[in-house]
Formats: C-alpha cells, sequence, structure tokens
C-alpha cells in the first residue's frame, strides 16, 4: 500500500478521530495522527517536523503528542512536546509503540492507531489529567501530507 488515501477508509477515519475524543476526556493532553506516503528522514526527525509544521507546541501545558505514519516507508513514530518530555521517562512511548506495531505487523492499521491513541491517553492522563475547565485546544482530525 503506497497511496496515503488506500490507507485508511472514510469509516476508518472516522473511528481514528472518535478515538482522539475518547482519549482526550481523560487528559488535558492532545493527540493528532499525521500520516503520509514516505519519509527519507529517521521517522522521529520527521515526526518532530511534522509537529513543528503543524503548530502543536502551542497548547498551554505544551503537551501535544504527535503520531507520524510514514505508509510507503512502513515507519511510525511517537513525539511529545517539552512538557510532556519535561515530566516522563525517555522510553516513555515505547509501550504505546509495541501496542501499535503488533497490530501494524499484522495489516490491522486501525486498531493498531486506536490501540496507541487510547494507550498515549492513559499514560497522558498520570501527569497531564483531565481539567474542568480544559478546552480542544488541536483538531482531532487526520493530517495527511
Amino acid at each position: 500500500m503506497s497511496k496515503v488515501e488506500d490507507f485508511l477508509t472514510t469509516a476508518e477515519e472516522q473511528e481514528i478521530v472518535a478515538a482522539i475524543g475518547m482519549a482526550e476526556k481523560n487528559t488535558s493532553g492532545e493527540i493528532r495522527v499525521h500520516i503520509e506516503k514516505e519519509t527519507s528522514m529517521a521517522p522521529i526527525e520527521r515526526a518532530v517536523e511534522v509537529f513543528n509544521q503543524l503548530q502543536m507546541q502551542q497548547t498551554q501545558e505544551r503537551n501535544g503528542v504527535l503520531i507520524y505514519l510514514a505508509v510507503k516507508s512502513k515507519q511510525f513514530a511517537i513525539c511529545g512536546d517539552e512538557g510532556i518530555d519535561q515530566k516522563v521517562p525517555t522510553d516513555f512511548w515505547d509501550t504505546t509503540k509495541d501496542i501499535m506495531v503488533s497490530h501494524f505487523k499484522n495489516g490491522n492499521f486501525k486498531h493498531g492507531l486506536i490501540d496507541g491513541i487510547l494507550k498515549a491517553g492513559e499514560q497522558l492522563k498520570t501527569h497531564f489529567p483531565y481539567q474542568s475547565d480544559d478546552t480542544n485546544e488541536l483538531s482531532n482530525e487526520i493530517s495527511k501530507g
């Protein structure tokens, strides 16, 4: 599968957006998914670049998280903003990645993303619990490159 448009159906995208909304109900953290065809960069470097392009660093607590996927390159990365990085160990996202990889290996991309999003939301809840005055600071829609 090499086209971003063919990676997920419209219904699958809607389920992923719904999972983002569900995960964000438990945390003030913000989660986004970005999908593009390929990258020649290391996936984490490209994720940081996309994170900045999407201006995800503009959250009040600097607690945005990007799940980045390069479809044709078969690579992905999870990157968190500095507010998260200051509070969590360096291997913070490893369990989320492991869950996603187990689904991705079987071609279950939607399930991998949804489980990764929900796991990220659980982990964020520990350090950034939901507050009654929280607002949704970043779009839940999937961005594409």
